[in-house]
């Protein structure tokens, strides 16, 4: 067999994709730009991108259907910058291109980025996932490529309804329970304060409570509509619902202040959850002081950064976080050194624990209900996981990166209120272990993923040797790992 070069294939995708031929539309929707490239056994490559041979083909299509549907596929494996459409999203009797490459036989698939409309939404990478399909996304950098050529499209397909299902479907992909209509649950259990702010905020011209806003809550999965009765969803209930424990008991956050004097103080946020984030960070603004830093100007700024990582850790939290997993709810604790966030469930396949340790997992979305409603209120980033804002404030700030870790069934993330809090932290043993030198050393190091010999005595203050020494002793713990040779080594801090 061939040798393999994902990264080559992602890139060459990204260059047919911008081929991409628009066809004219009469309802003003953008296309997208698509591209696909097929990489079989033998070496040999073959690419499609949408509207190449025919006017609104989708690229798979062409790729597949039109360039290959006399050749056996199997071994070969498939790269596409959007997500291929799922099993009912396209007008019957058409097949969804994700059915497509099952019927090809195609075993391992490479995926740019969600297609954000709602018909589509992770459900066409869950129907190859259901399928024995093995999915991988696009490196980071590379779907920010592709997010920003496709800007028009996506912004559209945010704002789209979800279209009218024909009665007979193939298949019907179901991403969570959540999806279906709770029986015991009305209308009426749905808070008015929460859905006024969400019109505000996202700038909906319906009025709460009128037929259009009805209409709006059908189409972005909240409600259901049937015989003509409208019954919330479980997504409606956790975003809008004014008590939604009552019917999920995995629902709300939980917060805990441990307080140095060894007291401690909860608080349950168990209502809307769209309010949630800013209530817990609301409650956090009152109860705890200003990170102790030497300059006014710096206590604020670590301040500020601190609480919006807070934000986005929450959000994050309550967005991606498994609502199969009952036994379990998303909580917010706190520590004279940290502030944790544990949200049930492990990271999203194809997303590993060790991207997100690393800040550059591909952008996926478990719940994209959830997802889209709260990027609408501008607490959640657009697509992403919001890990490389996370790590950018953090830095700009001073403050140590966070931390992620999966400690079952939560996974975990750590921030750290100071830039002493990540070596305090640290296990007694090792502690022990450290100078008092070395420890000032890790403070720094802590709010970095790599660093050179040079920048570590430079910003200690200390010559090239005992920087080196500090190096050595922090690898022999195992804190850092040293990665290359001669002037060019890094040492990559160690975040499992």
């Amino acid at each position: 067999m061939a040798k393999l070069d994902p990264r080559k294939l992602m890139e060459q995708a990204i260059e047919v994709m911008r081929q991409s031929v628009s066809e004219p539309r009469a309802d003003g929707k953008a296309n997208p730009l698509v591209g696909a490239v097929l990489w079989k056994p033998d070496g040999t490559i073959e690419t499609a991108s949408r509207g190449e041979l025919r006017d609104g083909d989708h690229a798979e299509y062409a790729l597949l259907e039109r360039k290959n549907r006399d050749k056996k596929l199997d071994g070969a494996m498939l790269f596409a910058t959007l997500e291929p459409c799922a099993p009912g999203s396209r007008r019957h009797p058409k097949l969804g291109c994700a059915e497509r490459i099952v019927l090809a036989r195609i075993k391992k698939v490479w995926i740019g980025i969600e297609d954000p409309d709602p018909t589509v939404d992770r459900k066409g990478i869950k129907y190859l996932q259901d399928s024995g399909v093995t999915v991988h996304m696009f490196d980071r950098d590379l779907q920010e490529e592709i997010q920003k050529a496709n800007k028009a499209f996506v912004e559209q397909a945010l704002e789209r309804a979800a279209a009218a299902r024909a009665e007979k479907k193939p298949k019907t992909i179901t991403l969570s329970p959540l999806e279906k209509a709770f029986a015991a649950a009305e209308t009426k259990d749905f808070s008015t304060e929460a859905m006024k702010q969400y019109r505000t905020i996202a700038k909906i011209s319906d009025t709460v409570g009128s037929p259009a806003f009805h209409r709006r809550l059908v189409q972005q999965g909240l409600l259901k509509q049937e015989n003509g009765q409208s019954t919330p969803t479980g997504f409606g209930l956790l975003l809008f619902g004014k008590e939604p424990r009552t019917v999920m008991p995995q629902a709300g956050l939980l917060g805990t202040i441990h307080f140095a004097d060894g007291t401690e103080e909860p608080k349950d946020f168990d209502g809307p959850q769209v309010l949630a984030p800013e209530q817990a960070l609301q409650w956090l603004r009152d109860k705890l002081p200003n990170p102790i830093e030497r300059s006014a100007a710096r206590r604020r700024q670590a301040n500020e950064a601190l609480f919006e990582l807070v934000r986005e850790g929450v959000v994050n939290a309550l967005v991606h976080r498994d609502y199969a997993i009952e036994g379990a709810k998303c909580q917010l604790v706190v520590t004279p050194d940290t502030i944790t966030v544990k949200s049930p469930g492990k990271p999203v396949e194809p997303i590993t624990l060790k991207q997100m340790q690393s800040f550059d997992a591909p952008m996926l979305s478990r719940n994209p209900v959830l997802h889209y409603v709260f990027a609408r209120m501008e607490l959640a980033e657009e697509r992403g996981l919001g890990l490389k804002s996370m790590r950018g404030r953090a830095e700009a700030a001073g403050l140590p990166l966070p931390r992620f870790a999966w400690e079952a069934p939560y996974l975990v993330l750590t921030l750290y209120r100071t830039a002493e809090g990540a070596t305090r932290t640290l296990d007694e043993a090792v502690l022990r272990e450290l100078t008092s030198e070395e420890r000032k050393g890790w403070s720094f190091l802590a709010g970095r993923t790599t660093a050179t010999q040079s920048e570590y005595a430079q910003h200690m203050g200390v010559t090239a040797r005992t920087a080196q020494r500090h190096l050595t002793h922090f690898v022999e713990l195992g804190m850092l790992r040293r990665r290359g040779q001669g002037p060019a080594t890094k040492y990559e801090v160690v975040r499992a």
